[in-house]
């Protein structure tokens, strides 16, 4: 077992995990934040990205102990006060979602984009979720939520 300690979502914890354990599992499993969710175990698919020191990263892809003395953030911790963050609020208005089984991942995918490029095209925005697949809009109206979110100055 290794001992490690990180922020996740504003909080420090402490734990020990098996140096094997991927951020993933931990979060979910040991946390109980299972808004990150498992989707393919390959980093294919993009529904397990999460924020690492504020950069997106598949958790699949990122063992536990790699994130040891860093800040990871999730879809729980995006809203603040009991507020939406803003593109959590756009993909709500914009009816990104259907199934909603890409959502969390995609979301804080779209938040990293923002965060690196505020005003993105729709060919910007397309190239930017790539990594992130959804099996059930067609990413329209996924478009649609990030140019809205970048509109109201979301980051």
């Amino acid at each position: 077992m290794t001992k490690i300690q990180l922020t996740v979502d504003g909080a420090t914890v402490s734990d020990e995990v098996e140096p094997r354990m991927l951020l993933v599992q931990y979060l979910r499993e040991k946390l109980g934040k299972t808004g990150t969710v498992i989707g393919c175990d390959t980093s294919n698919c993009g529904a397990c990205t999460v924020h690492l020191d504020g950069r997106s990263v598949k958790s699949c892809n990122v063992l536990a102990v790699q994130a040891d003395g860093h800040e990871v953030t999730t879809i729980e911790g995006l809203a603040q006060d009991g507020e939406l963050h803003p593109v959590q609020a756009a993909f709500h208005e914009c009816h990104a979602l259907q199934c909603g089984f890409c959502t969390p991942g995609m979301i804080m995918q779209c938040v990293d984009l923002l965060n690196e490029n505020p005003n993105p095209t729709e060919a910007e925005i397309r190239v930017g979720i790539e990594g992130n697949l959804c099996r059930c809009t067609g990413y329209h109206n996924i478009v649609k939520a990030v140019e809205h979110a970048a509109a109201g100055g979301a980051k």
